[in-house]
């Protein structure tokens, strides 16, 4: 189903000059001055609906917004209409304190296509640093909007943007005593929800291939716990195979080509990888404790881990070449879900302290380790592409002990920026991971 949404690149022009290193944000930082970027209104040339071009600024406006690292400047305030191809005048984008501007044009093609072009232009250092032109499918207007977001976030953080993503989680509807899970997915703004699994199922604990066409989860189908794979093209599920035993946690690793997972034999839960090709498998976790919730590193050297091993819920790492497992978390509580960033240089995790429920981030080693969120209920982090953020799930406290709403939160890695992801009335989002860069 993603081949579907194809969206070509068809230029690219970047042009950064000394001045303009003043401008990129500093991600890192816990609190920065937002750069205030002007959106002006998308030109349109041809049968284009005036509510398409709105849309696509509407998307790009609020991509760019809930980063926390812009400042989007009013509409009402923006000076006369620049169009495309004609110069700028900066003076009267300083006056409205608009570090950036962009400028785009939508334009209706043969054939059922868009064609997008915008312009980025640094209006301190009077330049333009950013030219893109896309095409796509009118029905994939939406996506090119996010990739334009993308874009712009690119160029003014150096960062991979994060935007041009979706998210898998389970969708929960009913009465907390009689829940119904079901597999869902939308896009990261929570647009174009849609269930991949039927009701009568139940299912935990969905993850994406690297290459976003298949996903890994846990099904109950016939009371039967079993790790399962989709076919994001056919709908097709099929079991990984016949184990022996409870299996749950998948994972995959970064190539694609394992599936780590923890599989409980003779009353004892250890982690296991599953060799796609030769549909061997191997185990990798020893000993009388459990061991479950793998996550690899980025470059499939190493494997994250929660185990009781030294008496209650911890932290470790495992060497895949040499089998050596290092504990890593020694702070107050219990830890659990660990996810490895993709740029390496994180693993997040849920901590359990006090009663209390936080997710964190810390280095490999366990080192730095820095609170973003705590409540009542939180829990699986998973990471958005370029390391920035992390997706979670947080469920309020129920009072009168029935009413339990979970929602789905992203949180930077700053702890300065959280949102929450809109869902359909009546649904309660458990379980997010964020995929990679849609293909």
């Amino acid at each position: 189903m993603l081949k579907k949404f194809l969206v070509v690149l068809l230029m690219a022009v970047a042009c950064v000059r000394p001045g303009w290193a003043e401008l990129k944000v500093d991600i890192v930082a816990g609190a920065v001055e937002p750069i205030s970027v002007a959106l002006q209104r998308v030109e349109t040339v041809g049968n284009v609906p005036v509510d398409v071009a709105t849309m696509i600024r509407d998307v790009v406006d609020a991509d760019l917004k809930r980063t926390g690292l812009f400042r989007i400047v009013s509409r009402d305030a923006l000076p006369e209409f620049v169009e495309m191809g004609k110069m700028p005048d900066f003076q009267l984008w300083d006056a409205v304190r608009a570090q950036v501007l962009v400028q785009a044009k939508l334009t209706a093609q043969p054939g059922g296509q868009y064609g997008l072009e915008f312009y980025v232009w640094d209006v301190a250092g009077r330049e333009q640093i950013e030219a893109q032109s896309l095409v796509a499918s009118k029905k994939s207007a939406r996506r090119m909007a996010h990739i334009m977001a993308d874009a712009i976030y690119e160029r003014l953080t150096g960062e991979i943007g994060y935007f041009d993503t979706q998210i898998v989680f389970i969708a929960e509807t009913g009465p907390v005593t009689d829940r119904v899970k079901r597999m869902a997915i939308m896009d990261q703004d929570g647009y174009g929800f849609r269930y991949l699994s039927d009701a009568d199922t139940f299912v935990m604990s969905p993850h994406f291939s690297p290459n976003m066409q298949t996903i890994v989860f846990l099904s109950f189908r016939d009371d039967d716990p079993m790790v399962w794979t989709l076919d994001l093209d056919t709908g097709e599920q099929r079991r990984l195979g016949q184990f022996g035993g409870m299996n749950f946690a998948p994972r995959f690793s970064p190539d694609g080509t394992k599936i780590a997972l923890s599989l409980v034999k003779n009353g004892i839960t250890h982690i296991y990888e599953y060799d796609i090709e030769t549909k061997k498998l191997r185990q990798l976790t020893f000993g009388h404790s459990l061991n479950t919730s793998p996550s690899y590193s980025p470059d499939g050297k190493k494997m994250a881990f929660n185990s009781d091993r030294s008496g209650n819920q911890q932290i470790y790492v495992l060497d895949l070449e040499t089998g050596e497992v290092e504990r890593i978390t020694f702070g107050a509580g219990r830890y659990a879900t660990p996810a490895w960033s993709p740029d390496g240089q994180y693993i997040a995790f849920t901590k359990i302290a006090d009663d209390t429920f936080y997710i964190g981030i810390m280095d490999p080693r366990g080192k730095h380790e820095k609170i973003l969120a705590g409540g009542w209920y939180m829990e699986a982090p998973s990471w958005a592409p370029g390391s920035r953020r992390v997706v979670y799930y947080e469920t309020e406290r129920a009072l009168d002990g029935l009413e339990r709403i979970s929602h789905i939160r992203s949180v930077d890695v700053t702890g300065q920026h959280i949102y929450e992801i809109e869902l359909p009335d009546d649904i309660n989002g458990v379980e997010p991971t964020w995929s990679p860069r849609l293909p």
